[in-house]
């Protein structure tokens, strides 16, 4: 399983993707439909048309690396309760990569000591 440190933040590519494409083409769809750098070193999911394929890009301080997964049976299930800017949280992408559909979900406020 693919573990994603708590300080990347997750991105998804909301067209889908031609998953011929590799680093270049990726990074280029990165940085021109979600407007982010591709080189931030967060994470960008994206997703071909069928839905039983989903890569991963990311930036690893020398270079970019790609996760990819192909489904032998069923769909990924594109997640409807995203941030506006296409922001995933790290949780609901581990959920999506494990077969279960993301469905909205509102978390309650806890309580957090303020450092002063």
């Amino acid at each position: 399983m693919l573990r994603v440190p708590s300080s990347v933040r997750t991105y998804l590519c909301r067209e889908p993707t031609d998953m011929r494409r590799s680093f270049d083409r990726l990074a280029l769809m990165a940085q021109e439909i979600i407007h982010q750098d591709p080189l931030s070193g967060q994470v960008f999911v994206f997703r071909n048309r069928k839905g039983d394929r989903v890569k991963l890009l990311y930036w690893d301080q020398d270079g970019f690396v790609i996760w990819y997964k192909r489904l032998e049976k069923g769909v990924f299930h594109w997640p409807e309760g995203v941030f506006a800017d296409g922001r995933l949280e790290r949780r609901e992408l581990a959920m999506m990569l494990e077969g279960m559909k993301v469905v909205q979900v509102s978390k309650r406020a806890r309580y957090r000591r303020n450092k002063t």
